[in-house]
């Protein structure tokens, strides 16, 4: 019994020592999707600001694929000594039940730091597609089952997701298009490759605003701030519709409380900077900045609440 003590109080002492240097080389933040999206703009926004208080240099690496899963299991088998840290997404809750079969366990194998952003989905359509509203998107897709897609940042993905709770809600037939990331999906759709999409607000909003692309709705249960005329799903009769997602920071599990907690002062440091804050507000998003304890309740409800959604959907993976 007293060898156990001594062991705890030694691996406490440890972890003190190593919070006490904490940093002393650069911290690398993994972004699960390519550049330019939601996640990746974020820990950019973020990472520049952390550079200075934590005295090294923060690089942001991409690691795209599998919604989101290879980057989260590179990061949970990365050493507990929080310079590897992933930029979380509702997409690791989702993968809970949408995967079989995965490498990692979002409850057991990260330690969270805090819940950066929220934010919620906006259903777009190319003008090629014709339609001015989301009726008219569903008299079209009732007429020509199967022949409209939608495209996403992947499969599992918050938008994904979204995309298949829309085809439950209205149960129109419609083809999902996984892409490595929003911004490839994104381009498409600019491009009229592809004629409607489900994505986060950030990156769709620069081409809603310049008329490229329509917006149709928003996934939450309230009209956004940055688009007041876009109506919620909810709304045009898709009762209690409601898809948001989330960004957060997470280090492997293991990782020394003191390390956990110099980060989380850190990042929420960044987060109630005033020019940071209305930055990430005027691209749509609802600035977090909470205590680890708080984002692990929060994932732990995530992850509930996304597999009712796999449920009610039936959504599979490729």
């Amino acid at each position: 019994m007293l060898r156990i003590l001594f062991a705890a109080i030694a691996l406490f002492a440890v972890g003190l020592v190593s919070a006490q240097n904490y940093p002393a080389r650069q911290v690398r933040i993994v972004v699960p999707f390519p550049p330019g999206g939601t996640s990746d703009i974020l820990a950019r926004t973020i990472g520049a600001r952390l550079a200075g208080p934590l005295g090294q240099p923060v690089v942001i690496e991409n690691r795209p694929g599998a919604g989101g899963n290879i980057a989260a299991d590179h990061v949970a088998k990365s050493p507990p000594d929080g310079y590897t840290l992933i930029m979380g997404t509702s997409s690791l809750a989702i993968s809970q039940s949408l995967y079989k079969k995965l490498s990692y366990d979002l409850l057991q194998d990260f330690a969270p730091i805090t819940q950066a952003v929220n934010y919620t989905n906006l259903l777009v359509v190319h003008p090629s597609a014709g339609v001015a509203n989301v009726a008219e998107l569903l008299v079209l897709a009732r007429a020509k089952p199967g022949a409209l897609s939608y495209g996403t940042a992947g499969n599992g993905t918050p938008p994904h997701m979204t995309g298949e709770l829309f085809k439950a809600y209205t149960g129109v037939n419609i083809l999902h298009i996984p892409y490595k990331g929003g911004a490839p999906a994104i381009a498409d759709l600019v491009a009229g490759q592809i004629p409607m999409m489900f994505d986060n607000v950030p990156p769709l909003l620069p081409h809603v605003r310049s008329g490229r692309i329509k917006a149709l709705a928003v996934t939450s249960l309230a009209r956004i701030q940055v688009l007041p005329e876009v109506p919620t799903l909810h709304e045009l009769g898709l009762k209690d519709f409601d898809a948001v997602g989330w960004n957060g920071l997470l280090a492997p599990a293991g990782t020394p409380r003191g390390i956990v907690a110099r980060l989380n002062a850190e990042v929420v440091r960044v987060l109630r900077i005033a020019e940071v804050r209305d930055q990430l507000t005027s691209q749509g998003a609802d600035v977090v900045g909470n205590s680890p304890e708080e984002f692990a309740a929060w994932i732990r409800v995530e992850v509930k609440k996304w597999a009712d959604v796999v449920r009610l959907s039936g959504a599979k993976v490729d």
